[in-house]
């Protein structure tokens, strides 16, 4: 997961944006934001190639994820969470 969140960052932050305005985690132990900061902060693997994800078809996305935001959600957020186990083994990184 960390080094997906390295290989395609503006896709990270679109699931962090989701988290926030919904009140969902992206997993029921970890929160993407959490992934987010472990990525930065605790030595990730080089993600070697890295996606801008500046064309038109993710800004079609965002666009189509952030309309149905302002919707009411289909579900009501299952915010359990079974562990706040740290994604990395051993990271001192704040959760």
């Amino acid at each position: 997961m960390l080094l997906s969140i390295g290989r395609r960052p503006r896709l990270a932050d679109l699931y962090a944006e989701v988290e926030q305005v919904r009140g969902d985690s992206f997993r029921a132990d970890w929160r993407i934001t959490d992934l987010i900061r472990h990525a930065a902060a605790c030595g990730a693997p080089d993600p070697g190639v890295v996606c801008s994800d500046d064309g038109p078809e993710f800004t079609a996305l965002e666009e189509q994820v952030r309309a149905a935001l302002e919707e009411e959600p289909r579900k009501e957020p299952d915010l359990a969470r079974r562990t706040r186990r740290s994604p990395c083994d051993g990271c001192a990184a704040p959760l």
